[in-house]
């Protein structure tokens, strides 16, 4: 048995529908697609399936449907190497995600909770042991609000850090961002916890994460694609990472990489900028391959990735 202190995720269970198409259909189009494959997903899962290819112990609390898709869901979660003793089975449907991808790699996604909706605050309560006992916790907002609240509240309390991926975006109380020690939103998620305007020539990184922090966040990394990866933290400190460039074919999954990532960064004692270099890492590998649990790295692919790329710098 290790000695670690265990990743503990919190969060949605899902299967992926995912249909490969040209370009995403606008409202009302109907496209062909040129593949669909079933994946296991839900970013939850996601993140814990992350944490456990990079070889560092996770512990999953989330909820699965009494039908086949939770059942080959909790078996996937197993293969992977996550603890799924705490992953509870609900009386109904699990929850699906029906994803679309482009040619470029570019995905829209519908969530439908299914089981991840019952997931309720009690449940927490009733593990109050194993996450006492994390070195850190990953949520997102694939599960009820509430719930993520409640987790706030018992990591803030308990003086663990709280590593939040606030999607898909939802309207948040400060009372919630004061709670989290680390927010990863994407590019899309920034545009809407921020004034800035994503995707025009006024969008300002800088100020989105100092909007962020005054908001009581104790660490913001915005992960921003190909843009790379802004990261605020301490007293008023900013840093830009750069992307590392890779061909990418499929970028669902892509910023569950990072968070899981970044948790099995600190938690091997690296520093916060080299935990989000070693996350970035991660999250490139992700990319240049199918779906999102299956593309999800070992620590020694990251380890070569991260070599060969320190090799080409002249």
């Amino acid at each position: 048995m290790s000695n670690l202190k265990p990743v503990v995720v919190v969060g949605s269970i899902n299967t992926d529908l995912v249909s490969v198409t040209v370009r995403i259909p606008l409202a009302g189009e109907t496209v062909l697609g040129s593949d669909f494959k079933i994946y296991t997903g839900g970013k939850g899962a996601n993140q814990a399936v992350a944490v456990a290819r990079l070889g560092y112990p996770v512990r999953m609390i989330g909820r699965v449907g009494s039908d086949s898709f939770g059942r080959e869901a909790r078996i996937h979660l197993i293969t992977a190497g996550v603890d799924t003793d705490l992953v509870e089975t609900n009386d109904g449907p699990s929850g699906i995600a029906v994803i679309c991808v482009s040619a470029t790699g570019e995905n829209s996604i519908i969530v439908t909770p299914g089981a991840n909706g019952t997931l309720t605050p009690s449940h927490l309560e009733q593990r109050l042991a194993e996450i006492r006992n994390a070195g850190v916790v990953l949520t997102q907002l694939e599960i009820p609000l509430e719930t993520v609240e409640c987790l706030a509240e018992i990591c803030s309390r308990e003086g663990i850090p709280l590593i939040l991926d606030p999607a898909p975006a939802a309207d948040l109380p400060d009372s919630l961002f004061k709670r989290v020690s680390w927010l990863t939103p994407n590019l899309t998620e920034t545009g809407f916890y921020t004034n800035e305007g994503v995707g025009t020539k006024k969008f300002d990184p800088l100020s989105a994460v100092r909007q962020l922090r005054q908001r009581g966040v104790h660490g913001v990394l915005l992960k921003l694609g190909q843009k790379g990866v802004v990261l605020g933290y301490g007293n008023g400190k900013i840093e830009t990472l750069p992307a590392f460039d890779v061909q990418a074919i499929d970028r669902t999954g892509a910023g569950d990489a990072f968070n899981g990532g970044f948790a099995v960064g600190l938690m091997k004692g690296m520093n916060v900028v080299e935990s989000a270099r070693f996350a970035t890492a991660v999250a490139a590998i992700s990319v240049t391959r199918p779906g999102a649990q299956t593309s999800m790295p070992t620590l020694n692919e990251v380890q070569q990735f991260i070599a060969q790329q320190a090799a080409r710098v002249p």
